[in-house]
């Protein structure tokens, strides 16, 4: 490595420095058994950059050889030999460095595929509370930044070390024994390539921080406006010159702060290049003396002067070790933090499955309080100082009710009486505090997660669908549909004759979430989703909200083919839902303060009469009902 890289590497390393802390045996450990699968590789990995490091030593303990040679006229046959094994040492330098880096990047891509997955796995067992208070773009940094850190560990550091290691050891010794006296100045000139290095990487790491957390918000600002729920708010209530006022403001800040940066780099690299230089200089001068007063062979001087290059690299290198390994301990731990988040709800060994045949759904005297930040999030993805520790308030006091199997229950209330709430709590989306959530009579948290998703069916307000194709979008309740089975169920939601109208029909992309569709038409293929699936319990949760009277209508006839025979837990927003329950509990401040039929609890002229008068009956029904 020249002068100007050792320089270069010494800068960056400076540059990604982590502030001094103390590594915790058990971090170390749990490190060591992602590397175990891999120790063989690993293994084989650090013996050849052992190796290669003794190589690096022996070319200009040769090429001095060479010089000596010739200067003391030796026989061609001795050049012609030592050139030969200066040659046999570059081929297999060369083929050990590319058998190296097959081995590093095959076990640095492992250790990313085990961690990424690793976390991937563990996020997705993170209740439902848990993504409604992370920063996606935290989470995603964890993934891809904070791994690839951690992949350093091995595929950099490690090797790096020990190659290091085993080169200044030959070095030194190679040097000191041509001429002390050369090697000791080596090592006085040492401080003065160091130092400046040590100085000037935190004050650039000082800059980069600061444009860092600027291109965080620059991104944060952009991956929020350029959504189209953003785009859209902007358009209709933000303001445009502003948004670009401050987003230029920044990226003004992040120019300045990158040309302070570079003049810095680049003055700094320069500085230690020519202080490389005048110690090269000095080698030359000190040995030729040495040389001219047959103290020193010519070839030793030379070879001197190469070793210097393979002193000062190893020694910068190993210097900012400390700050290598910190920087991969550091990503693993918050990897490790992720991992270390236990999910509130899992499931229990001996889970068993839901029962065959019809299910009803039951409530027990169920209590409920939404968990606080402390016990679901961490702040560093929050983005905070500290987690709020407000939570555990109740907000569903002791529910009960039943739905037998094929009956349909209605849940009608204000907004924010816990009627989502409910619905939330069977899927096990949460789990209750108290009571007990069952389905065909066994509790759910007593249930598989796979088959409490085989039994119930699910559509929200919102009708979330994944920036993906139709056919993608669709295939998620049931990855075995055959084409048939697509087409029949966007026919039962009264979707078909649209598909077939587009140019690429189930292979047309929706958008981010869906908003290429309208909100009916992504509705109504939220719902041929759920028709596809063939749950044995239905939710809905609003789910007709979003749509006019005469999607609603459409949709409502391929909702009532569905719900046949099944049992259903529905949301109320129109009046032709709430008619058609078997039941209809009326949720005010988490409890079930009415229930009966439609005719009884507007018989009863209480909360639902209040409730039907104001919020369902269109004036033209209430009418007639009246």
């Amino acid at each position: 490595m020249s002068m100007e890289m050792t320089a270069w590497h010494q800068l960056y390393s400076m540059n990604n420095r982590q502030e001094r802390r103390s590594v915790s045996r058990a971090t170390l450990r749990r490190i060591a058994a992602f590397a175990r699968p891999h120790r063989r590789r690993l293994t084989v990995f650090l013996l050849l950059s052992v190796v290669m490091a003794g190589l690096a030593v022996g070319s200009p303990l040769l090429a001095g050889r060479v010089v000596d040679a010739i200067f003391n006229a030796e026989p061609l046959s001795v050049v012609v030999v030592v050139a030969l094994m200066i040659a046999g040492l570059a081929v297999a330098e060369a083929g050990i460095g590319l058998l190296n880096r097959w081995l590093s990047a095959g076990l640095g891509e492992s250790l990313i595929l085990d961690l990424r997955t690793a976390v991937f796995d563990h996020v997705q067992r993170m209740p439902i509370a848990f993504f409604t208070r992370t920063r996606t773009g935290a989470l995603v940094s964890r993934l891809n930044n904070d791994v690839i850190g951690a992949q350093r560990a091995f595929t950099d550091t490690l090797s790096s070390v020990a190659g290091n290691v085993v080169t200044l050891a030959l070095t030194l010794v190679a040097m000191v024994a041509i001429s002390w006296q050369i090697t000791l100045l080596a090592l006085v000139l040492l401080p003065v390539f160091i130092v400046p290095a040590r100085r000037m990487g935190t004050r650039i790491a000082k800059l980069r921080r600061e444009a860092a957390d600027h291109n965080a918000a620059m991104g944060n600002q952009m991956t929020e406006r350029f959504s189209a729920p953003g785009a859209t708010l902007v358009k209709l209530f933000g303001r445009p010159a502003h948004e670009s006022a401050a987003f230029a403001s920044r990226a003004r800040r992040v120019r300045d702060i990158g040309v302070r940066t570079a003049m810095t780099q680049t003055i700094f690299v320069t500085a230690l290049t020519l202080v490389s230089a005048l110690a090269l200089a000095l080698v030359y001068g000190l040995g030729g003396f040495y040389a001219l007063r047959a103290e020193l062979a010519p070839g030793a001087v030379v070879s001197m002067a190469m070793l210097l290059t393979r002193l000062y690299a190893p020694l910068t290198a190993l210097a900012s070790a400390r700050v290598d390994v910190m920087s991969a301990v550091v990503s693993f731990e918050r990897v490790f933090e992720v991992l270390d988040l236990k999910p509130l709800i899992q499931e229990k060994p001996d889970a068993r499955e839901v029962p065959e045949g019809p299910v009803s759904v039951e409530f027990d005297d169920v209590r409920f309080g939404y968990p606080s930040a402390d016990k679901v999030s961490l702040a560093s993805l929050e983005e905070v100082a500290t987690l709020d520790t407000r939570g555990g308030v109740e907000v569903l006091h002791g529910v009960s009710f039943r739905a037998e199997p094929g009956q349909m229950v209605a849940l009608v209330g204000s907004s924010g009486a816990g009627k989502s709430t409910i619905a939330q709590l069977l899927p096990r989306l949460y789990d209750v505090d108290a009571g007990s959530v069952r389905l065909g009579g066994v509790d759910v948290r007593d249930l598989t997660a796979d088959s409490i998703r085989d039994t119930l069916g699910m559509v929200t307000q919102d009708g979330h669908l994944f920036h993906d194709t139709i056919r993608a979008n669709l295939l998620l309740a049931r990855p075995e549909a055959e084409e048939d089975d697509l087409w029949d169920a966007l026919t039962r939601a009264r979707l078909a004759t649209l598909i077939e109208s587009l140019p690429d029909g189930l292979d047309t992309v929706v958008g981010e979430r869906g908003y290429r569709l309208s909100g009916g038409e992504r509705q109504r293929l939220t719902i041929a989703r759920l028709l596809l699936a063939r749950p044995r319990v239905v939710i809905l949760d609003e789910a007709t909200a979003a749509l006019d009277s005469t999607s609603e209508a459409a949709v409502q006839a391929a909702l009532g083919e569905a719900l046949e025979g099944r049992t259903a837990v529905v949301i109320a927003h129109r009046l032709s839902t709430i008619r058609a329950a078997d039941v209809i509990l009326v949720i005010e401040d988490g409890r079930v303060v009415e229930r009966g039929t439609h005719t009884e609890l507007l018989e009863a002229g209480g909360r639902y009469e209040e409730l039907y008068r104001t919020q369902f009956a269109e004036p033209a029904v209430a009418e007639a009902v009246a």
